[in-house]
């Protein structure tokens, strides 16, 4: 379904001779609320990712958990949200990316509310994996929905919007799990960062049900259970592992899963192209020419250094520099302040520079890593958040210019009958690498700390990070070059 299915103002065919043709059709409201009622939807997963990092010592004396179960509160998300991303894409191929949207809230939203209301750590985590699944089915047809419906113009400002929730909600979700914890809502305590997702999710699904519009594969199959089943073994086989890696020192079963996990992966995508004249899970035609498999790969890498990044910063500033949870969170605001800058632009360029733009971006990025390693190792023990706010400022702008434009571009040549699966498997990509990345933590932060409060480790240890991440954003620039260098070229 085109843009102007969803009442997209066409141009007028003729025009007062002062009175110029526009350059863009405009988007109409109904258009307007749909794209609202979509990034409201990702907005939620984002910030239900990281709201609870900020609020686990409330949550630990309340409940009285134990570490594991603390560990678990964010490993039982995330693994069902990586596990089926790509069933759920297909899904919504198949049965309608409308109704997979609104079936995903409605799980999304009970589970926040029996969040919530949970009494134990028991309780509080099977809520937390309801939650992953309600995600899996619901953030794949965000992309999805976004790609069939928009076009032209206000196609890349969609996806410019969109970079702009990514870049706010992965900074902002612990600023407001730490905020709405201190206020103690009613009493409440935690349960805010929970039970405020029931009158947000209500909204999606009454608004999503009006306004957002229905799309399917054409000549939809039946779905490949089989392909499924050994994408979501494999999936667990991989992330699993690597979740739980470094905080058991590594031991031998770790290493026997991962193998485990890549002999499954061959056998699904074995299984894949045997099915590919059957509606397979997974149409292996998405990676005939570069553009997918480059963009995909560049935002695995771009999960990848945003877990490491993000999970040792935050050990720094508190750790290394002494800085309270409060002075910490204004260093996450102004990394947001940049990424909302750069998003800004982005969503503003509508797709007229094509690769050039996410770029530069990530080249301003590595300038501004580069120069925040070098304030550190310039012996700064005191260094405080007035002090670094250029450079934080400037890795947010920097980064806050790739999210949009590199979803754009990447899915930009994908047929709209395989929207959902390329959604999928993109969102994927992004949480297999955030997986990767806080595996990585182990060997270049973890390893120099040995889990020590002691601030110069925690800083030398920071330091090696920042390198780490520099060479992250190097690899991304360069796959970067499978992306369109024209923006005419961006669709096809």
């Amino acid at each position: 379904m085109s843009s102007s299915a969803l009442g997209n103002e066409p141009e007028p065919t003729t025009q007062p001779s002062n009175h110029p043709a526009p350059r863009h059709p405009k988007m109409a409201l109904a258009a307007r609320i749909a794209l609202l009622v979509l990034l409201t939807a990702e907005l939620m997963d984002i910030l239900d990712q990281s709201v609870v990092l900020t609020a686990l010592p409330a949550i630990q004396e309340s409940t009285s958990a134990g570490p594991a179960a603390v560990q678990w509160l964010t490993t039982g998300y995330s693994l069902p949200v990586a596990i089926g991303l790509i069933t759920g894409g297909r899904l919504g191929d198949l049965y309608g990316r409308r109704r997979l949207l609104l079936a995903g809230t409605v799980v999304f939203t009970t589970a926040s509310l029996l969040c919530g209301l949970a009494a134990g750590p028991g309780t509080l985590i099977g809520a937390r994996a309801l939650q992953g699944v309600g995600v899996a089915l619901m953030i794949p047809q965000v992309l999805a929905s976004l790609h069939v419906t928009f076009d032209g113009h206000n196609r890349s400002r969609a996806f410019g919007l969109y970079g702009a929730v990514l870049s706010i909600a992965n900074v902002l979700g612990p600023v407001l799990g730490g905020l709405l914890t201190e206020a103690d809502l009613f009493g409440l305590s935690w349960r805010p960062i929970f039970l405020i997702n029931v009158p947000v999710g209500l909204a999606v699904i009454l608004l999503g049900h009006r306004f957002v519009p229905e799309s399917t594969e054409k000549g939809a199959g039946r779905p490949d259970l089989a392909g499924m089943a050994l994408s979501a073994l494999a999936l667990v086989l991989i992330i699993f592992p690597l979740s739980e890696g470094h905080l058991r020192h590594w031991p031998l079963w770790v290493f026997a899963l991962l193998a485990a996990g890549l002999l499954t992966l061959a056998v699904f995508l074995r299984h894949q192209k045997n099915k590919q004249n059957n509606a397979p899970l997974l149409p292996l035609s998405l990676f005939r020419g570069g553009q997918f498999p480059g963009g995909t790969a560049a935002q695995l890498v771009h999960g990848l250094l945003c877990g490491l990044f993000f999970m040792t910063w935050t050990l720094y500033l508190q750790h290394g520099l002494g800085m309270s949870p409060f002075h910490a969170a204004i260093a996450f605001v102004l990394l947001t302040i940049g990424e909302l800058a750069g998003a800004t632009i982005a969503a503003k360029s509508a797709g007229r520079f094509a690769r050039r733009l996410p770029q530069t971006g990530v080249l301003i990025a590595i300038a501004a890593m580069a120069g925040y390693g070098l304030q550190i190792a310039a012996g700064q023990a005191d260094l405080t958040v007035l002090g670094m706010t250029a450079l934080v400022v400037l890795i947010g702008f920097g980064l806050g210019m790739v999210s949009g434009p590199l979803a754009d571009m990447t899915l930009a040549k994908v047929p709209h009958d395989s929207a959902g699966a390329a959604s999928g498997l993109f969102n994927t990509a992004m949480h297999l690498g955030i997986a990767l990345g806080t595996a990585l933590t182990a060997l270049v932060f973890f390893a120099t700390t040995s889990g020590s409060s002691d601030a110069g480790l925690n800083r030398d240890a920071f330091l090696a990070v920042l390198w780490w991440v520099a060479s992250l954003l190097a690899l991304m620039w360069a796959l970067m070059f499978c992306l369109p260098r024209h923006a005419n070229n961006q669709t096809g």
